[in-house]
């Protein structure tokens, strides 16, 4: 039985995490960087040790560093949340090894599916569609061109171990490829110390559609239906929904089973995520997956009225999976928005800085996850999102109007957010229409419209 975890990470989701723990009657430990010493996670963990100083090499990503103060404050199990960590198969092996319960998938299917080419390999075998591509790692871009000849471009350039849409590139001729190619590799090997590229045929106006599933160790997968993702800029989701506008019980019932199949196929439990691309005929390929919960899992929470991270750490403590969410159905609509320190009219420049004053929305139907306050300083050295706003009603048009009047209530002053971009957003046709793909942001911002004050 788990009766302390150590929460490897900070922000909102090592928030959520700690207080997930409490509603168990489980203890916290949270880690922090010295820039992080104020920040609410620290505060309302049971405990709290200071790893490192700002930069996340010296903090986050320090693995002796964790395990120390794990040891340190005798806890049974880590938690990696998302990002940092959380996707690093070396990581859980020293949890392991330090006799400290890894809250996530077993080592091996990290390795296999954290890997994009390994992944798409295993998604092959599954019989799950995958986009035509490259059979492996591409080592030249002389060898990418040949490729891309085969396929036909328009091509998706990609980081074998990438993720935030970091070491990724669209190529739509030689030049651009040859160009891309060199970009991605560098842009890779900077974020994950790993260059290693493989190549996609570029789906025209797709769908991100994303799969949640959950398995326990004792060998039961199952899924809890798809999140639209599709609204997103440099491949970075801003807004995400659940159920999508396009799907069908059909659909669903399709993706859903090639979801599972995978999972069991290679021993897969704890949360994930499948992704896929959608195309305009609803044909669906295997984009890639994530081993960890996701940014986005309050929306599935909402609509499946779950505990995702409860469930986490339940499995992780040998349990089955509850027949709550083994027979959970949807049966809301929500939609989250995330709020980031930028500004949109600006190309999305970070904005980091002293919050002067903060007033959330509330009201029915609305959750903030956030662990930002009146006189939070934003660090400028991390991931720039400071909070997500869910709004879940019984349909969509119910749930825009919802998420609408909480954004206008958002108060956050000192600082630049994504609120005002978002609000117009809601307010575009297309999208309350359900008609948007992945390119949506880019061109809705080419046509110039003007954005809502913060």
């Amino acid at each position: 039985m788990i009766k302390k975890i150590l929460i490897a990470n900070r922000g909102e989701i090592a928030l959520r995490i700690i207080r997930a723990c409490k509603e168990l009657g489980i203890g916290t430990v949270a880690v922090y960087s010295q820039p992080d010493i104020d920040s609410l996670h620290v505060q309302l963990a049971d405990e709290a040790v200071c790893i490192g100083s700002a930069s996340s090499s010296e903090s986050y990503l320090k693995i002796d560093r964790i395990i120390s103060a794990a040891e340190v404050s005798d806890v049974d199990a880590i938690h990696p949340g998302y990002g940092f960590l959380s996707e690093n198969a070396h990581f859980a092996q020293v949890c392991a090894s330090a006799n400290i319960q890894f809250i996530g998938p077993p080592v091996s299917a990290i390795k296999m599916m954290g890997d994009k080419n390994s992944a798409r390999e295993a998604a092959r075998r599954a019989g799950v569609p995958i986009s035509p591509g490259s059979d492996g790692i591409v080592e030249s871009e002389a060898e990418a061109l040949k490729i891309a000849k085969r396929i036909g471009f328009p091509v998706m350039i990609k980081a074998v171990a990438g993720g935030g849409g970091r070491g990724m590139r669209i190529a739509h001729h030689d030049g651009s490829l040859i160009q891309g190619f060199h970009q991605a590799r560098l842009e890779a090997e900077k974020a994950f110390g790993n260059g290693a590229l493989y190549i996609e045929k570029f789906i025209l106006n797709p769908r991100h559609i994303e799969f949640q599933i959950f398995g326990d160790t004792h060998g039961r997968v199952v899924h809890l239906g798809e999140r639209d993702c599709s609204i997103q800029r440099r491949n970075q989701k801003i807004i995400e929904e659940c159920p999508s506008p396009i799907m069908t019980p059909e659909l669903r019932a399709k993706m859903g089973e090639a979801s599972v199949k995978l999972c069991e196929s290679v021993g897969y439990y704890n949360a994930g995520t499948i992704e896929y691309l959608v195309d305009e005929q609803g044909n669906f390929y295997f984009m890639e997956m994530n081993t960890r919960i996701q940014v986005e899992h309050p929306v599935t929470e909402e609509v499946y009225g779950c505990d995702l991270v409860k469930q986490q750490i339940q499995v992780a403590s040998g349990e089955h999976l509850s027949e709550h969410v083994v027979n959970a159905k949807p049966r809301l609509h929500s939609i989250e928005c995330r709020i980031n320190a930028e500004d949109p009219m600006k190309n999305f420049q970070p904005s980091p800085g002293l919050i002067e004053a903060y007033y959330a929305p509330g009201g029915r139907g609305i959750r903030i996850d956030s662990h930002a306050y009146a006189g939070y300083p934003v660090p400028p050295h991390y991931d720039s999102m400071i909070a997500k706003v869910i709004a879940t009603a019984s349909t969509r048009e119910a749930a825009i109007s919802r998420m609408s009047r909480a954004l206008s209530e958002y108060l956050i002053v000192g600082i630049k957010t994504t609120i005002p971009l978002q609000r117009a957003i809601l307010q575009n046709a297309d999208f309350s229409q359900g008609r948007y793909h992945t390119g949506f942001l880019e061109r809705f911002l080419e046509q110039g419209l003007p954005m809502l004050e913060n």
